[in-house]
């Protein structure tokens, strides 16, 4: 025989050839020959040796004990004194009923959504994980969750997770802000069968995203058909010169004939317009031959003013001269003067006679 001493807040469980026995609290405590005794620490979780079912044979230990059993479709969050601790996967887990407090909460894994009263720091722990799927809708998107193939709720902006399980979730998501789109190179004949190409721009956004995505297919391929058939709609009323003066008319045109359609898909237009009108070389080279004539013409025309004015004006100076004799003195004053700019050197000739001539040129007869 031995003896052996338990401690204070220890178990002891003593086998004899692999054999559970007995249970030994705290105290001393007298052992037969072939007889093991294997502690047990009562503020760790309790790790059992053999079978829990042999161990729960005997009624004082079952009492010690609490049992948690997980299933196959089950997992539990482990709490000590409030505070996670670990997972627990199915099977049967047993611990001390002692000054620790363990609580255990389990989920079911078959429904995909997670309480959430679930503190979301847990769900990022490595040993969560493993369970744990997320789908992140970003601030400027919307999203659409499906459930094995259903509609089951629209997402606003957040992070969302789901345990992963058997079932298929997808998150279908799409960009809420204003876009562009460009439909260039577009072929059209207008009125007056002229043909060119125009390229246009359109900028969008979604506003309703279950039309968008659930109920209409190629949302994009389907608002540049629309967008494309309401520009050939414009053109084809409007003769060549009429779309060149009115281009600036095609927005309310436009965003008026497809409203309805495009709201339809979900979306609405903010704006759009005409970027480019591309003419073929023939009238082009027309075009520019018409704009040199029409620039020739405005120059004449400008030039046959300027005439015009200028004989006006030598004509009303001509006749104040006639009746003022002395304004006519000082014109060719100042015809001389300027006579005079261009002359570099004068000789004078013809003796005492040449004071009385300048004298008889510039005083008043």
């Amino acid at each position: 025989m031995r003896r052996v001493r338990i401690y204070p807040y220890k178990i002891g469980l003593v086998f004899k050839e692999g054999n559970f026995v007995k249970v030994l609290t705290e105290g001393s405590h007298w052992l037969w020959f072939g007889e093991n005794v294997t502690v047990f620490d009562m503020t760790q979780p309790f790790i059992p040796p053999v079978d829990l079912s042999i161990l729960f044979q005997n009624k004082y230990l079952a009492e010690l004990l609490e049992i948690v059993e997980i299933k196959d479709n089950e997992i539990a969050f482990l709490y000590e004194d409030g505070i996670f601790v670990k997972v627990l996967k199915t099977g049967r887990h047993a611990f001390w009923k002692s000054i620790v407090r363990y609580q255990s909460r389990i989920f079911n894994l078959d429904s995909f959504e997670i309480p959430e009263d679930i503190d979301r720091k847990i769900l990022l722990r490595p040993e969560v994980l493993p369970y744990i799927r997320a789908h992140t809708v970003e601030s400027y998107e919307k999203g659409l969750r499906f459930v094995d193939g259903k509609f089951v709720e629209q997402l606003e902006p957040g992070i969302y997770y789901s345990w992963k399980n058997q079932n298929a979730i997808v998150a279908l998501k799409m960009d809420t802000r204003t876009q562009q789109m460009e439909i260039s190179g577009q072929e059209i004949l207008t009125k007056d069968k002229a043909a060119l190409r125009i390229n246009f721009f359109v900028q969008h956004k979604v506003v309703d995203i279950v039309k968008a995505l659930l109920e209409t297919k190629d949302f994009a391929k389907q608002l540049y058909l629309i967008m494309q058939l309401a520009i050939r709609e414009y053109v084809g009323t409007l003769t060549l010169d009429e779309l060149l003066a009115r281009k600036e008319s095609v927005r309310p045109f436009i965003m008026e004939a497809v409203a309805e359609k495009v709201d339809s898909l979900g979306a609405e237009i903010v704006t759009c317009g005409i970027r480019d009108i591309i003419l073929p070389g023939e009238i082009k080279t027309i075009m520019n031959q018409v704009l040199i004539a029409e620039k020739r013409a405005h120059a004449n025309i400008i030039t046959r003013r300027e005439e015009t004015a200028s004989t006006r004006s030598l004509l009303n100076t001509a006749k104040l001269m006639e009746s003022n004799e002395m304004l006519f003195k000082l014109k060719e004053m100042e015809y001389v003067e300027k006579i005079a700019e261009k002359i570099g050197e004068i000789t004078v000739s013809g003796g005492s006679k040449v004071v009385d001539q300048l004298k008889e040129i510039f005083t008043k007869s």
